[in-house]
């Protein structure tokens, strides 16, 4: 194998493949990450391949081939030494069972991985759908936010993907929060149906990373048989990730349907208060709001303890109310909000409380929605 091509190219590809190796593999090969350089009727390109029996990812970059074949290398260490090239045209070869990187005045050798022991990467489902890739980088973020990070609850670790028609569901929570949000997409099937449980930390890093791309292109396995497999594809770089099992929580039952009151507040200026008001709540102490006519007033500590107190101009409509939180929670909703004011919508100061953006359309229910649980006061 000999093939030539740019760094900043090959970097790219090579960084973007990494990301889905196993930190720690459990079989050597694992680590590898695969090299295939072919020449099909005038067509030279290099698709670099990682596999983990979990994630898949695969990415193809044109080049020059003098010599087509395939290699298995570390992946961390060729991401290590394609960042660091200087910004020339690289040079790969094979050598037996050695692998030279030249760029200018630097040439690196790698000893080779058997190939013949590296794992088949598995088929892409029949493609379901697509949606532009800013759009679902920006909704896979907000909702990724909720999700659980305890591994024992292996279905909270998840984000739930509902595609019903035209319409695209993300959902995910951790029992103390949920964030919901629905976007419209193109399916190729405007009958189709489906429910998938996808990883939320393996959603929000191909969600981001696909965006090079004008659309993602998303892969459900479905009907009888179907593989739990769910696979995405844009910019020239494909990825498939392995579903979680288990129930998840039936959360629209979950979701308030009525408000005995209403807040909307300037989002930016929020924020900054409760960072600040937040600085002297001991961990896990809730910072308390007190939501009354035009300004809502931050509290944090009690006591004998350090205390803050800041009062924002807040807009209220329906019964004045005292409520506490989780700061961080509650930070992470203002966060994932996408309009300048941030609505508060509340039954009761023990009932949870929805956080979305203030719609442009009155009238619109907000496409975003991030419920979070109140923390009780004693006393």
């Amino acid at each position: 194998m000999k093939f030539r091509v740019e760094r900043d190219v090959l970097a790219d590809a090579v960084a973007w493949t990494a990301r889905s190796l196993p930190v720690r593999p459990s079989v050597p090969v694992l680590a590898g990450m695969l090299l295939d350089a072919s020449d099909n009727e005038g067509r030279q390109r290099l698709r670099l391949s990682s596999f983990d029996y979990e994630v898949s990812a695969q990415v193809s970059v044109d080049i020059e081939v003098e010599e087509p074949g395939t290699c298995l290398v570390s992946g961390r260490l060729l991401a290590e030494i394609t960042r660091n090239l200087p910004p020339q045209t690289v040079e790969i070869a094979t050598d037996g069972a050695k692998v030279t990187v030249s760029c200018g005045s630097a040439k690196f050798t790698l000893l080779t991985l058997p190939v013949e022991d590296y794992p088949t990467l598995p088929e892409m489902p029949g493609q379901t759908g697509s949606i532009g890739s800013d759009v679902f980088a920006a909704a896979v973020a907000q909702v990724a936010v909720a999700a659980g990070r305890d591994d024992t609850l292996p279905m909270l670790t998840g984000v739930r993907v509902e595609i019903e028609g035209s319409t695209l569901t993300l959902a995910s929570t951790d029992r103390y929060r949920l964030a919901v949000r629905e976007i419209t997409w193109s399916p190729e099937n405007p009958d189709v149906s489906a429910v998938a449980l996808v990883p939320a930390k393996t959603l929000a890093d191909t969600a981001k990373s696909l965006t090079s791309g004008a659309e993602v292109s998303i892969a459900l396995a479905t009907g009888e048989g179907a593989e739990g497999m769910i696979g995405f594809e844009g910019g020239g770089r494909r990825t498939t990730t392995r579903l979680l099992d288990g129930e998840f929580p039936k959360y629209r039952a979950l979701l308030p349907d009525s408000f005995n009151s209403v807040a909307e507040i300037n989002k930016a200026e929020f924020i900054e208060a409760v960072k600040r008001v937040s600085l002297v709540a001991e961990r896990n102490t809730p910072l308390r709001l007190a939501f009354g006519e035009g300004r809502l007033v931050l509290e944090a500590g009690t006591g004998d303890e350090a205390q803050a107190v800041e009062v924002l101009d807040a807009s209220m409509e329906g019964e004045e109310i005292q409520i506490a939180f989780n700061s961080s929670y509650l930070l992470d909703g203002l966060g994932a909000v996408d309009s300048d004011i941030a609505r508060l919508q509340f039954t009761t100061s023990t009932k949870p409380a929805i956080i979305s953006g203030k719609p442009a359309d009155e009238t619109a229910a907000s496409d975003y929605r991030y419920l979070i649980m109140p923390v009780r006061l004693s006393g």
